[in-house]
């Protein structure tokens, strides 16, 4: 975890991603608005690019307009490297 969010107190939703205690917010949509610069508009989507909800990495998050654009990513990674792999979650 990056040392900005390390102190914070966190805890993992029914999901199964990272959020600030108090506040809710889940810790990828906060880091991927760390990365744009600007708070995430309204519908954006953000991506583990590796799946893995608990890797927050800003390397290894995208933001996608809306769910129908992430939706079509997981779409072309199913039909490039399976089901298993576009819609695993660690």
């Amino acid at each position: 975890m990056r040392k900005s969010y390390r102190s914070s107190k966190i805890y993992k939703n029914t999901s199964g991603y990272l959020c600030f205690k108090g506040s809710s917010k889940p810790i990828h949509r906060w880091m991927a608005e760390k990365k744009l610069g600007r708070p995430l508009k309204e519908g954006e989507v953000v991506h583990h690019k590796d799946r893995n909800k608990l890797n927050n990495s800003p390397n290894n998050l995208w933001v996608f307009k809306n769910q129908k654009a992430h939706d079509t990513a997981h779409k072309v990674d199913a039909k490039n490297y399976g089901a298993k792999y576009s819609f695993q979650g660690k």
